[in-house]
């Protein structure tokens, strides 16, 4: 395939509208996040994934794990966990078994915080979609959005 492949050339396509669609919808969920709960989709993020944990086996998530639920790098992660141990809605604590496993779980400040910004979350996220869809461009993006099962972790 050479770089004027129409096959290449469709294929940039679909991924500059993917990563049109990601960035509106962050972007719109973003702003309403910061706007009535002072955190940011990635803060977000961390504390959703971190409050779906559990005690016994397979309960608590490495970095890694999290890391990669939140789409970024371990340092990266690292830093937004320290940032909200800091406003005091996460806590790392030693894993009782393993001196060398540190968890980290929500606070009930964090789990407070989470549960008032959740609805807000939700409802930007409809209305990015909806607002999307209007796009012929992107409204097949829309519906697979719309009709995906999220996967089963690995």
């Amino acid at each position: 395939m050479t770089a004027t492949d129409p096959a290449l050339t469709a294929l940039a396509q679909g991924w500059c509208a993917l990563s049109l669609l990601h960035g509106r919808i962050e972007t719109h969920i973003e702003r309403a996040l910061q706007a009535r709960h002072g955190l940011s989709v990635r803060e977000y993020s961390l504390l959703d994934v971190l409050s779906r944990q559990h005690d016994g086996d397979g309960g608590h998530l490495q970095m890694k794990q999290v890391a990669d639920a939140v789409v970024l790098s371990q340092s990266a992660t690292t830093r937004l966990v320290t940032r909200l141990e800091d406003r005091g809605l996460l806590e790392r604590y030693l894993c009782p078994t393993d001196r060398r496993g540190i968890y980290t779980n929500v606070t009930d400040a964090g789990l407070k915080l989470l549960e008032e910004a959740r609805p807000t979350n939700d409802a930007a996220l409809r209305e990015a979609l909806d607002e999307a869809a209007k796009n012929a461009d992107l409204a097949p993006l829309v519906h697979v959005v719309e009709t995906l099962k999220a996967p089963l972790p690995a």
